[in-house]
């Protein structure tokens, strides 16, 4: 039985990738440092799976792992080329709309970027046009299987598969892009031929698209692609993870493939089926590790499941985790101030990967060559769900008073706008950012500081007022209508909240890439979920009191606090949500109380928690929505209740967003041109909406005439008596002077459009 691994985190331990990343933007570096800091990193994540039968190559990525395939199908827009410089320029263009030696004049918008499947990965979407033709350029990928090669270990290239390459992407034309599947599919077996040639006997295509709900003609084409993909005479493992197969089953396992990846996790009721349909000629690789979370593996739970399939399959079995390790921590071996109980509950990536190593072996040698770790794992596993620390009877005797009068305002939409607009004031088309300002090194270095004990609580909130102090000048002087006190004091707005309520717990190292160098630290909740106090309230309150124009309050939403953790696997993920709920509603209430007459409520996360499956969306959004209303409607009509999504590929789902029932609404659009507002030339959404007109992910500062552009493009399909100009999404990750340049562009459009 083999061993393998669908992917390993990037990042390096110590976040070596990021600030690479960044020294290169910022033209601190050079590209020929940038790349020696990659291929350290690579090495070092080769290394610590040196005992896998297998180990992934290709994987590892500068940006984005679509975009790198984009590469290496020579499928790049002519706008990411046309300026002149290296392929790496080329890249960096398409990745974040500017590379290093470009100036603001030579920017490009970069490529639309969204999320991966219902992770908090997000890619660079390919796109395609009837121009669109594709040309191999393998270089990246053979430079890394040489690499390995020196380390003395088998190669297994990773690379993203046809069918789910062609559905990432989006047509910039009326160009179907299946019709483009006759091109594809020839350079995919070119590849495999030269991987032949080079004497590498496997390769891994990940077709997670098999978790979707797939129609006979996509059968067809997965059965075609893989029929000439088969003529290469390479060992093909195809992946499927993120869910069960379902209609799919029957299609995958016809496949002329030599290897079934999928996932025993989120899939473990397939299995059995599984197992019995396999064909003869086809071995099953299992993702029994889960690469989604955190919590250790029930070990002895899995070998009991492991152990009749062993003796059935024999060889034909294959282990690995579910997914690629990407969307977790490298090494929890770092967490040397955790809580230590807590602590024996989890495993991060290196951790997971030698959970994958007990298993093989109690399964080949037997149990008791491993009976230590069992041991160790069982005693974990009971610890967790014996512990007092998971169980709060109080939250959850809470839970029991939920009414659908919680999640109800007091008057229609129709009602309220009118009194809030009396108490407001506000012009049309009212200009507001999301939230945060731009994160500074000294803003960091305060907090860090703080957190030390290096900094009196007392000088910590005076330097946290006088940067708060300086926003509000800021926002004052570009002349924004409703402002915000900009966030410093807040490190991620997941984390910032989790660090406040019961029942989570934090890492310190634990890194997990959100895209290119942006990485976030996710929160673990472990037990029930409860606000001890106010977390916000102090400093939005002392915003206020420092201007005399509306001051948002700035609030994560319970959907996205939960979708952007690590979620406690031992309870169903609405039941925690519901926590969270009620935890944030007394945050909106204090906010409230305290004088705040706007508070916006984030669910940038809403969607990515939709279920792969359609079938199961109705579910998930009922309680999702009703999370969202119980934390949100219980203040006065005079109250205003904004919120914001990311990536708000919202067109499906409009009809519950509609079910919020915010009074404002924004949502990212300028990457993709205001196609994301089509769904309102048919459905009439009715309060008002902030469609973002500056990408904040670049750069490049936006000029009045696109932005004034993409404005108008939104007031044919929504009044203008209910849009508002904003940016698409938080500043934090921007410089000030981009910063001020852009928002004097944007409030100068909204003037504009008063006066017209």
């Amino acid at each position: 039985m083999k061993i393998h691994n669908l992917g390993f985190p990037r990042i390096g331990t110590q976040r070596e990738l990021k600030h690479a990343l960044e020294q290169f933007w910022s033209g601190q570096s050079s590209s020929e440092l940038l790349r020696s800091v990659a291929h350290e990193i690579r090495a070092k994540n080769w290394k610590s799976q040196s005992f896998l039968d297998l180990v992934p190559v290709g994987d590892f990525s500068l940006y984005d792992q679509v975009l790198d395939m984009s590469v290496m199908l020579g499928n790049l827009p002519a706008r990411a080329k046309e300026v002149e410089g290296a392929p790496l320029d080329h890249y960096f263009r398409m990745a974040r709309g500017r590379s290093v030696n470009d100036t603001e004049a030579s920017g490009v918008q970069a490529g639309e970027m969204t999320k991966w499947f219902d992770t908090n990965y997000h890619y660079i979407v390919p796109e395609f046009s009837a121009e669109t033709t594709f040309e191999l350029n393998p270089s990246a990928l053979l430079r890394q299987i040489k690499e390995v090669r020196q380390l003395g270990l088998a190669a297994k290239p990773v690379l993203i598969g046809p069918l789910t390459y062609l559905w990432l992407g989006k047509e910039k034309d009326a160009t179907d892009k299946w019709v483009l599947f006759e091109k594809i599919v020839p350079v995919y077996s070119e590849l495999l031929n030269l991987l032949v040639d080079l004497g590498v006997e496997w390769v891994q295509l990940d077709e997670p698209i098999l978790s979707l709900d797939l129609d006979n003609s996509l059968h067809e084409m997965l059965q075609t692609a893989y029929k000439k993909l088969s003529e290469s005479n390479i060992k093909i493992i195809v992946a499927n993870y993120f869910g069960e197969l379902q209609n799919n089953l029957d299609c995958a396992l016809s496949l002329p493939i030599d290897i079934l990846h999928v996932d025993a996790v989120r899939g473990c009721s397939e299995v059995e089926t599984l197992v019995e349909k396999l064909p003869d000629a086809m071995s099953l690789s299992l993702g029994c590790i889960d690469g989604r979370n955190v919590w250790k593996t029930d070990l002895n739970r899995v070998l009991d499941l492991l152990d009749p399939l062993a003796q059935k399959l024999g060889d034909r079995l294959w282990l690995a985790p579910s997914c690629s390790l990407l969307h977790v921590p490298v090494d929890l071996a770092q967490e040397e101030s955790m809580d230590a109980e807590i602590k024996s509950w989890l495993a991060f990536a290196v951790q997971k990967l030698d959970e994958l190593q007990v298993l093989s072996r109690a399964i080949a040698e037997g149990r008791e060559v491993v009976a230590v770790e069992l041991e160790e794992n069982r005693q974990a596993i009971e610890n967790r769900r014996t512990s007092t620390r998971v169980n709060n009877p109080v939250v959850k005797a809470r839970l029991g008073t939920l009414t659908p009068a919680l999640g109800m305002r007091k008057t229609s939409y129709a009602n309220r706008i009118l009194t809030q607009q009396e108490r407001l004031k506000l012009p049309l088309y009212p200009t507001t950012t999301i939230g945060s300002f731009p994160q500074t090194a000294e803003i960091r270095s305060t907090r860090l500081k703080y957190r030390k004990g290096e900094l009196p609580q007392n000088d910590y909130i005076q330097r946290m007022q006088a940067e708060i102090k300086h926003i509000v000048a800021v926002q004052e002087e570009l002349g924004l209508d409703v402002l915000v006190h900009g966030e410093p004091e807040r490190n991620d707005m997941v984390e910032y909240f989790g660090e406040q309520l019961e029942g989570y717990v934090f890492s310190r190292f634990g890194w997990v890439q959100s895209y290119g160098s942006r990485c976030v630290k996710p929160p673990i909740i472990f037990g029930d979920i409860s606000r001890p106090k106010p977390m916000t309230v102090q400093w939005s309150a002392y915003a206020q009191s420092i201007t005399d124009k509306p001051m948002k309050g700035m609030l994560t939403g319970p959907v996205t606090i939960l979708n952007w953790s690590f979620v406690r696997d031992d309870q169903p993920r609405s039941i925690t949500c519901q926590q969270l709920a009620l935890a944030i509603r007394d945050e909106v209430l204090d906010l409230e109380a305290a004088g705040i007459q706007i508070i916006q409520i984030d669910e940038a996360a809403l969607r990515e928690g939709l279920p792969l499956r359609r079938r199961e969306w109705s579910v998930y959004l009922d309680w999702a929505v009703n999370a969202f209303k119980i934390t949100a409607n219980g203040v006065a009509d005079t109250t205003q209740i904004h919120t914001h999504m990311c990536y708000s590929e919202f067109n499906d789902i409009i009809e519950s967003i509609a079910k919020m029932d915010t009074d404002v609404i924004t949502i990212e659009t300028s990457r993709s041109d205001m196609e994301l507002l089509d769904i309102f030339d048919e459905f009439e959404y009715p309060n008002e909406i902030g469609p973002g007109v500056y990408d904040i992910h670049s750069p490049n500062i936006p000029t009045e005439e696109s932005m004034l552009e993409l404005i108008q493009k939104a007031a044919l399909r929504i009044p203008s008596k209910r849009l508002w100009v904003n940016p698409d999404c938080g500043l934090k990750t921007r410089a000030w002077p981009e910063t001020k340049a852009a928002l004097k562009n944007m409030v100068h459009v909204a003037q504009k459009l008063r006066e017209n």
